[in-house]
C-alpha cells in the first residue's frame, strides 16, 4: 500500500523528490501518512479534497482485496 500512495503522489507534486510516506502498523489497521512540499499540499488535497478523497478510494479498494484497513492521512 505503501508505494501505491507513493506513485499516486509522486504524480501528482511538483517536487517528487519531497514525497514521504510513513507506515504504521496497529492491531487492525494500517496507518499511511504522506507528506509533501508546502507548495504541492493543494495538488495532492485539490478542490474540496476531491483528490485526497480519490486516493483513499483507491488505496481503500486495493486494501479490501488483501482483506486489510488502511487510512491515508495527509501530513504537513
Amino acid at each position: 500500500m505503501k508505494e501505491l500512495v507513493e506513485v499516486i503522489a509522486k504524480s501528482l507534486v511538483d517536487f517528487p523528490d519531497e514525497v514521504v510516506v510513513k507506515e504504521t502498523v496497529n492491531e487492525k489497521t494500517i496507518v499511511l501518512e504522506l507528506s509533501v512540499a508546502k507548495t504541492d499540499m493543494g495538488k495532492v488535497i485539490g478542490k474540496q479534497g476531491r483528490i485526497a478523497r480519490a486516493i483513499r478510494s483507491v488505496v481503500k479498494a486495493a486494501a479490501s482485496k488483501e482483506d486489510k484497513k488502511v487510512v491515508v492521512e495527509i501530513v504537513q
